[in-house]
């Protein structure tokens, strides 16, 4: 039996729908390839440091009465002490408008016996925040607010008075090296820095307060009596400012 070959022609239109649908896939592909591009973000980190000498400090005064034997004589008592304190500060030098009361509590006193709660009158307390604003007489503010009474003292806190200025010229530096580390990382990806879509900033670099104790002043029986306090330096500050910029890639 005589084999025949069947040749089959392609139509004139197959070519064409084949280049077209290669065609198609090679421009969405490309299209998916800018568009992947257009949401392709970097983010960055600087920091910016500023040294400063503090120009303020904080410091605790309290007065505490013990055991009294009714609320009125607890109360008589602190303000007794503390209208004491307070001459004795604004003498030193401190004005009036850097004195606020940081808390004020009466409370009764008791003891337990064989499991029953026994009262013993009252015991009220005060606490001042006073702000100095002459670093060089810190330490006599302290000695002043212990000898006239404070039978708690301490905390003794140095900051910056306003340091809005100094935080600007340390965000400054902090952008300004975002920006640099940026560029530097686009050009490693050989690519072209686009449109800032982000920011975001974080501030701090402040000093721990040292805490101090009227006992290490000489007090005997919550009565002033103690030598002066040590000297207390400030130093410096470091106020930091670090931001994160996130930019777009094309």
């Amino acid at each position: 039996m005589d084999e025949k070959a069947i040749y089959l022609k392609p139509p004139l239109w197959l070519p064409i729908a084949v280049a077209l649908v290669a065609g198609s896939l090679y421009v969405a592909g490309k299209y998916v390839e800018t568009r992947h591009m257009d949401n392709f973000t970097i983010n960055v980190q600087g920091r910016g440091e500023i040294m400063a000498v503090p120009d303020i400090a904080t410091l605790n005064f309290g007065v505490q009465t013990g055991r009294q034997k009714t609320a009125d004589s607890a109360m008589t008592i602190l303000t007794e002490k503390m209208t004491e304190v307070m001459k004795a500060l604004t003498a030193a030098g401190v004005e009036e408008k850097d004195i606020r009361t940081q808390y004020l509590s009466l409370n009764p006193s008791y003891d337990w016996n064989d499991g029953r709660r026994v009262d013993e009158g009252f015991e009220a307390n005060q606490s001042l925040v006073v702000k100095v604003r002459d670093l060089e007489k810190i330490s006599e503010v302290l000695d002043a607010g212990v000898k006239s009474g404070a039978n708690q003292a301490g905390s003794v806190n140095f900051t910056i008075d306003d340091p809005e200025n100094l935080k600007a010229e340390a965000r400054a530096k902090a952008i300004a090296s975002a920006q640099e580390k940026a560029k530097l990382l686009a050009d490693d990806l050989g690519v072209n820095l686009g449109k800032m879509q982000g920011f975001w900033e974080e501030q701090g670099g402040y000093a721990q307060p040292m805490m101090l104790r009227a006992e290490s002043m000489d007090m005997k029986g919550g009565v002033g009596g103690g030598g002066m306090a040590p000297p207390l330096p400030a130093g410096e500050q470091e106020v930091v400012v670090t931001v994160n910029l996130t930019y777009q890639l094309r």
